[in-house]
């Protein structure tokens, strides 16, 4: 019987409404301009969202445990979340359903299985013997506190403290408790610490609560079970013999000062932790967390280990959360040799060599580094140049500090997963590598007192911290805008220079504008048509004006916020500054920060806007070639009939105006009429009026009247996640442009910029390089760009920049823009491909005649003339592809309605192209190019924080990324190649190994019964010595982590492989123990037939005695 396909049947539906749409535009346009189809390759069938890893530091960790045969670590956080590591490139991370912190993380050694305890009382049995980790069995304690957990090694029987101070017995097997209380509530009160001695097992430490009225916080014993020793809270360490348990036989204050006189040391800090590490061939080692002098005020948290005579102290860079000592055996009755010290610290992890001399620190080869700093600003780049990642590792490998263990990290459990191969590309999911690491605020003087303070009163954080990134990775280039309104420009080298004066421009971009108005006063008019025959006049020419530190009346004006280092600057071979643009102070008002910045190496530009204007700069000749309001691009197109004002009159002193002077030189004097224009449009700068009627609504398009209550609703959204991330002391101020309100006010702020080589206007026959504007009142704006010939002529002659007239509508904000050719391919921007530009001078003669060359189309636009392309813009609301050069819409996509988009890119996929969209409500949304077809709408996160908008980012192979927490960098999918690939790509936590051999225990002890006391446990804590427990007293709650689950949540063809799998082991076992039963009867039919020979033998004997 043929099965049912209901995913077959809802792409039918798709592709009728698809198909109907399709008519309907056929109608629109008449049979001569109708646009050439372009078969698409890409289904729904294609997309699968599913989570896959994730990288970075656990945010607010809370406890630790480590597996010393399988070397695996394992951490649990506040948020319920548990990561754990192996071997580099082997990493899981799981999570809670309940959120509850994690207070204590068990291992059943050499088991492949992990028990977890959380704040809400709730027992987890983990099992780690598959790749994704499922919890098999949960224990929910219903009256009582769970305080402390202590699971001797192979042994079945879990003891589980609680704050009444009894303990209970859990059998983990099962995970059920058992009928066995240890009733200790009366003499306790309170547990946090359960150890067993290692040589009786019928005798189990208890830590109590109050000892000579300090109180106990860790109890370690001695391998030869004889002693133990307790840390206490008034920085003490006390050692005890268990013959003689009236009072400790020795009393040692790590960090207190010895007075004379016989006098008791001052008092210290409490030490919170304790361990006692035995050696065959020396001291043993007493290692230790706390216990500090009081005196020691602003001293860094430190880690104590004592060894014999010497004692060191390690101070660590964050608080200690906890740690633990790394021995060669599991076995607590046996020399222990310590050979390393795991800390974990509140934001860091760090591993200490107890076998060098100094104790160095292990480098740690996990991407735990990229919250040394908050992160700000994430970007996602697949499909690189061969040679960038060895290039960039190889400058990075000089920045790696000295000084680490020449020992190999001993965390090295776990196997890694395979490469797959998809789509003719290899993948290794799980691997992330910190590669290189620049600093941008090295070009900047930095404060000594607070006079020299820099002017960074725009915002509360760090004034160097990075706002957007824009990286060109074949010509290497890099540019950054920082939040204090600053734009670095950095090419890459493999030499070290030495520059004697940092490149810098200034930049006085700041005008005040009316309200947006219209006549009709809802809706605004339409917009006029440009003639395409017309050839607009360029931007007027500007010069750099002179910097001031303020105007005649005292107000700040000129004034950069940042100062740029004066002195000789050192640059290592990396990433070296080329250029630092800043924008100034204008009449009293602070620069806003910068919301779209484009780099393009080809062409020898960046530029950059803020809700202010836009401007753009040549670095190669140092120059800026535009500096203009967002109302003067438009020229006098502009819809809403805006009049430039002066700028604010409580700001600027009395009588002056703001007079933009011209920051390009060089043009011809034919222009000089629009000069004019220009600088008396820019004279009469005023501002804006109170009464005057604002928009309120961030994602309203000026063409879409009043404000709907949706949009009201968004607005109110995003107000409420601002507050809630300035309660948060994150970075709030610093956000995108796609999540920026206009904050009641009219002006239009550039959103989004792409160079590219297109058709400007109508009636163009080729395409030539250009700028597109994106603003967020959903406007897109051409500026044509005339580049001078290549080589040296590129250093002399200016570049012409000159509006095209050419202006495209849509509703929301614009947030991306690419081009696409007649056979539906992305058309990248161009570029120049990377080159050493600090070799020595005799070298570079050859060079120099290359060293600008003529901008070419690229590769895969290289159609004929009378080909056309397709423009694909993308915006809060919607979506368009447009034809060029005709300008005509030939796809068009509402997005959302009641909500907005965050992120949306165009990103290549099994050989296509598509567009994918986050929206503020949490979908994930995939649209076909150039048609537009919705291919994935799927419900993933909902915007939660700002931290989600501003680092949610796509890119090619079906990969996106988003910073989760203030640590942690979580991956995603949405290729159904990927997920099916997925279970092979990821790494393999257990692997089989054999348990070391157990200590000999020797004759004359086992003789003289001075080794180890075994008890059975099972004879003790079993349900028919004990009973069972009460049922009211826990809950057993079945996990989805069994065979069971797996087999019920498998489906689909992921879940026919994963059953088939699951046959195969089964089969596999079932093999295995039809070969073990036959074995054991082989040889008990070989022990029965000597045993029947032995009595025939002695038959025949007792015959021939009779």
């Amino acid at each position: 019987m043929r099965k049912f396909n209901i995913r077959k049947v809802l792409d039918g539906l798709t592709a009728g409404s698809s198909s109907a749409s399709q008519q309907q535009q056929q109608q629109q346009h008449p049979a001569g301009t109708r646009e050439p189809e372009i078969q698409e390759t890409l289904q729904s069938e294609h997309f699968q969202l599913c989570k896959t890893v994730r990288h970075g530091f656990p945010y607010q960790p809370s406890a630790l445990a480590f597996d010393p045969v399988q070397k695996i670590l394992a951490v649990g956080t506040q948020t319920g979340a548990l990561r754990l590591f192996g071997r580099p490139g082997v990493e899981c991370y799981c999570q809670h359903d309940s959120g509850a912190a994690v207070i204590q993380l068990q291992f059943l050694i050499n088991e492949g299985a992990l028990v977890s305890a959380l704040a809400d009382d709730t027992l987890h049995l983990w099992n780690l013997r598959q790749k994704r980790p499922a919890i098999l069995h949960s224990l929910k304690f219903c009256r009582e506190r769970v305080t402390f957990c202590h699971l001797p090694f192979q042994s079945k029987w879990l003891y589980v403290g609680t704050e009444r101070g009894n303990i209970h017995i859990v059998n983990v097997e099962s995970f059920t408790l058992s009928g066995y209380v240890i009733m200790w509530n009366k003499a306790i009160e309170l547990l946090f610490n359960i150890s067993d001695n290692p040589m009786d097992e019928g005798k189990v430490e208890f830590k109590k609560y109050i000892y000579l009225l300090n109180a106990i916080h860790s109890v370690a014993w001695h391998h030869e079970g004889k002693q133990f020793i307790c840390s206490h809270s008034d920085g003490t360490l006390t050692i005890w013999n268990v013959r003689s348990p009236a009072k400790p036989m020795q009393t040692i204050t790590p960090h207190g000062k010895q007075l004379k006189d016989g006098k008791k040391p001052e008092p210290c800090k409490p030490i919170l932790k304790v361990e006692f590490k035995t050696t065959r061939s020396g001291e043993p080692f007493i290692i230790l967390s706390g216990g500090l002098s009081y005196d020691t005020v602003g001293r860094r948290p430190c880690l104590t280990v004592m060894h014999g005579k010497s004692t060191a102290v390690l101070e660590m860079d964050y608080s200690i959360v906890d740690f633990l000592t790394l021995c060669e055996t599991p076995y607590p009755n046996d020399f222990q040799e310590p050979y390393a010290v795991v800390v974990l610290l509140e934001k860091d992890l760090v591993l200490i060599d107890l076998a060098q001399n100094g104790y160095p620190i292990f480098e740690n080869p996990y991407p735990l580094s990229i919250h040394e700093s908050p992160v700000t600003c994430c970007e996602y780049f697949a499909g690189c140049p061969g040679d960038l990642i060895p290039a960039l590792y190889s400058v990075g490998a000089r920045q790696k500090r000295q000084g680490y263990s020449k020992k190999e990290w001993p965390i090295n459990g776990g196997n890694w997963g395979l490469g797959v191969q998809i789509s003719n590309k290899c993948f290794f999911l799980v691997t992330l590598q910190v590669l290189y690491k620049l600093k941008t605020s090295k070009v900047f003087e930095k404060s000594r007192n607070k006079d020299d303070r820099p002017n960074t009163d725009i915002v509360d954080e760090d004034p160097y911290a990075i706002q957007i990134i824009s990286w060109c990775p074949e010509s290497r280039m890099l540019c950054i805008a920082g939040v204090s309104a600053h734009v670095i420009i950095y090419r890459f080298s493999k030499q070290e220079v030495i520059t004697e004066v940092i490149p810098m421009l200034e930049v006085r971009l700041l005008y005040e504008i009316n309200d947006v108005e219209s006549p009709e006063g809802e809706q605004a008019p339409p917009l006029p048509t440009p003639v395409g025959g017309a050839t607009p006049q360029p931007i007027p020419p500007q010069s750099h004006p002179s910097t001031s530190s303020s105007s005649s009346d005292g107000l700040r004006d000129n004034v950069p916020c940042l100062k740029v280092k004066n002195s000789p600057l050192k640059q290592s071979p990396g990433y070296q500054t080329e250029l630092v643009i800043q924008l100034v102070w204008v009449g009293g008002e602070p620069p806003q920060q910068i919301t779209s910045l484009a780099v393009n190496s080809s062409y020898g530009l960046v530029v950059f806007g803020n809700c202010n204007g836009i401007a753009m700069v040549d670095y190669l000749q140092k120059a800026v070639l535009l500096n203009l309001g967002t109302i003067e691009l438009y020229g006098s197109n502009d819809p809403y009939r805006r009049e430039p004002r002066s700028p604010r009159k409580s700001r600027q002193p009395s009588g002056g105006m703001l007079i933009v002077t011209s920051c390009m030189y060089g043009l011809s004097s034919l222009y000089s009429e629009s000069v004019k224009k220009l600088q008396s449009s820019l004279s009469g700068l005023c501002d804006i009026s109170e009464g005057t009627v604002v928009p309120e609504d961030r994602c309203k398009s000026p063409t879409s009247g009043s404000s709907s209550p949706h949009n009201s609703d968004d607005e109110q959204k995003m107000n409420n996640f601002i507050e809630k991330d300035i309660k948060d002391n994150s970075f709030s101020r610093s956000r995108s442009s796609s999540v920026t309100s206009i904050d009641k006010e009219s002006r239009e702020a550039i959103s989004a910029l792409h160079f590219c080589e297109t058709f400007t206007r109508k009636a163009d026959s080729s395409p030539s390089p250009c700028l597109w504007v994106g603003t967020t009142l959903g406007t897109v704006l051409v500026i044509a760009l005339n580049l001078p010939p290549g080589g040296e002529q590129r250093l002399l002659q200016p570049v012409i920049v000159s509006p095209s007239g050419t202006i495209l509508r849509l509703k929301g904000a614009i947030l991306r823009m690419a081009f696409l050719d007649t056979t539906g391919c992305l058309v990248p921007p161009a570029y120049e491909s990377w080159r050493e530009h600090n070799v020595p001078e005799e070298k570079d003669e050859k060079e120099k005649l290359k060293k600008r060359r003529p901008v070419s189309v690229s590769p895969s636009s290289s159609q004929e003339i009378s080909e056309n392309q397709y423009a694909v813009i993308c915006s809060e609301k919607q979506a368009k592809v447009i034809s060029l050069p005709t300008q005509n819409c030939a796809y068009k996509q509402n997005i959302t309605e009641t909500s907005f988009v965050l992120r949306g890119d165009i990103v290549a996929l099994s050989n296509s192209i598509c567009l994918a969209c986050f929206c503020a409500n949490g979908h994930i949304m995939t649209f076909s190019l150039p048609s537009l077809r919705p291919l994935l709408d799927v419900y993933y996160l909902p915007l939660t924080n700002m931290r989600i908008a501003r680092t949610f980012c796509f890119t090619n192979n079906g990969q996106a990324l988003y910073l989760v927490s203030p640590t942690e960098i979580q991956r995603l999918t949405y290729s159904q190649e990927t997920c099916e690939n997925l279970q092979e790509m990821l790494g393999e936590l257990f692997t089989p190994v054999e348990a070391p051999e157990a200590p000999n225990r020797g004759f004359f002890k086992g003789l003289f019964g001075g080794g180890a006391q075994s008890l059975d446990r099972e004879e003790l804590f079993g349900e028919s010595s004990s009973g069972k427990a009460s049922r009211s007293l826990a809950q057993h709650i079945p996990g989805p982590g069994g065979i069971e689950g797996v087999k019920g949540a498998a489906s689909g063809v992921v879940g026919e492989l994963a059953r088939a799998r699951l046959a195969l082991d089964e089969r596999g076992q079932k093999l295995g123990d039809l070969e073990e039963r036959t074995a054991a009867m082989l040889s008990s039919a070989d022990s029965f037939s000597k045993h029947a020979h032995e009595v025939c033998l002695s038959n025949k004997y007792l015959n021939k005695i009779a």
